[in-house]
């Protein structure tokens, strides 16, 4: 029996190195990613609303869309581009796929119910998920 303590001196025995696992975003960076994602959709939804209100509302759901494909195909959207986050799946950390980015995007309604204490859950959870993150099981982490 061999003793697991030991290093292994077979010659033929390669030891190939694990990645480091990746950090997951802290809050502060991802208020900012997400205050520069608004930004951007409030000025063209606000340029858009000069022609039309409605054109402004149909602005902003393109942009909803764009961004949600962004997050998925990606992993970045504008926002997590500048801050250096990405946002992937949980499991394996892999994108999320357009469906899944454009679902998160529109997910993010319930973060916003209640005084948006679903965009403060990532304070205190243990995955700093917000409940969008929850329910599409996705995480968003540091670019290394």
């Amino acid at each position: 029996m061999s003793n697991p303590y030991q290093p292994n001196l077979d010659p033929n025995y390669a030891y190939t190195p694990q990645p480091p696992a990746p950090v997951l975003a802290g809050w502060p960076l991802r208020f900012a990613s997400g205050l520069i994602d608004f930004v951007i959709t409030a000025v063209l939804a606000g340029i858009a609303s000069l022609a039309s209100q409605g054109l402004g509302y149909v602005v902003e759901l393109i942009v909803l869309i764009v961004f949600g494909v962004l997050e998925g195909t990606r992993a970045q959207t504008p926002g997590k581009m500048v801050v250096g986050l990405r946002t992937v799946q949980l499991a394996d950390g892999s994108l999320l796929g357009a469906g899944l980015g454009i679902g998160r995007r529109l997910l993010h309604i319930l973060d916003a119910i209640a005084c948006f204490v679903g965009y403060l859950w990532p304070l205190w959870d243990e995955k700093r998920q917000t409940f969008a993150d929850k329910i599409v099981k996705s995480v968003v982490v540091k670019v290394q």
